[in-house]
């Protein structure tokens, strides 16, 4: 396990262009521009949630233009939960919760695979419940 630290140091996989081919073809989105626009307001969104060494590791997994993005924003203090999250960046970018939810997924999911396994378990501990859907993953939840 690298610090975070260390992470900062670490080269992307892909790159930014590689990774909107990516949420374009899970987004079936039609334009290369569309899928852009799309990523740019998630990973916004997205850096208004998370905090610490996640959020360091996170952004050294992305490639440059992504994490510039995911970075520019400042940390809420106070988390949303995932239905929260969708809720929010909907009304931000003026688009219906379904939509959004999609969009939200086809990001995610994309992101959760850059992070590797490891680093995304540990992203989703930090969030409020909701999160792991919109990765792609299956929400467990433990008993009482």
């Amino acid at each position: 396990m690298r610090s975070p630290r260390e992470a900062a140091f670490v080269t992307p996989s892909v790159t930014f262009d590689q990774m909107l081919e990516k949420i374009r073809y899970e987004g079936a989105y039609p334009t290369r521009e569309r899928a852009e626009t799309v990523t740019h307001a998630v990973l916004a969104a997205l850096g208004r949630q998370l905090t610490g060494d996640e959020r360091v590791s996170l952004a050294a997994c992305l490639p440059t233009e992504a994490a510039r993005t995911f970075t520019a924003e400042i940390p809420d203090p106070g988390h949303l939960t995932g239905w929260g999250f969708v809720k929010d960046l909907a009304a931000r970018t003026g688009g219906t919760a379904a939509t959004v939810r999609w969009d939200t997924g086809a990001v995610l999911a994309t992101v959760g695979d850059l992070a590797g396994p490891e680093l995304l378990d540990r992203i989703l501990a930090q969030l409020p419940s909701g999160y792991a859907l919109l990765f792609g993953r299956a929400e467990l939840i433990q008993a009482a």
